[in-house]
């Protein structure tokens, strides 16, 4: 049985090109493989097709009502904005619950989340005390610089 490697830095980049393009779908076929990238407005699952290569279809960042007014939320007083491109982590590790929740009470510099970018994970600190009143990413989601990623009141 061969083994199935997935770039996920390639996927990263294709779903990064369907944002920023506002495609629907992106395939890059190399040598003997293919990756394709679909976005729907609905869950799509990740499943490995047969075909004469191994091909990969993955979701994009789903939009959703929050996505929808980017602009709007990173402007809120409370908005605590990524300061870099990268991928987001809620949790140190998929097994440890989320460093915060909804509803949370924080202190100024408390770790909200984990942004990695370059192999390198920095942790993203609550810039004062409040409570959090809306995490705005996912676990895992790529994230943009500037992008809102949690509302403290």
């Amino acid at each position: 049985m061969s083994r199935l490697l997935v770039d996920a830095d390639a996927i990263r980049a294709l779903a990064d090109i369907l944002t920023d393009t506002g495609l629907t779908e992106i395939e890059v076929a190399e040598k003997d493989s293919r990756i394709r990238v679909v976005r729907a407005a609905s869950t799509v699952a990740t499943a490995p097709v047969q075909a004469q290569a191994p091909v990969i279809s993955a979701p994009a960042v789903a939009t959703s009502p929050v996505a929808a007014a980017p602009a709007d939320l990173s402007k809120h007083p409370g908005a605590v904005n990524s300061p870099m491109v990268g991928v987001a982590y809620l949790s140190p590790d998929p097994s440890s619950p989320p460093f915060v929740t909804d509803g949370q009470t924080v202190t100024a510099g408390q770790t909200l989340m984990l942004i990695e970018a370059m192999k390198t994970f920095n942790q993203i600190k609550a810039p004062k005390a409040g409570t959090i009143r809306q995490i705005l990413i996912a676990s895992g989601d790529p994230v943009e610089f500037g992008q809102p990623l949690v509302i403290i009141e």
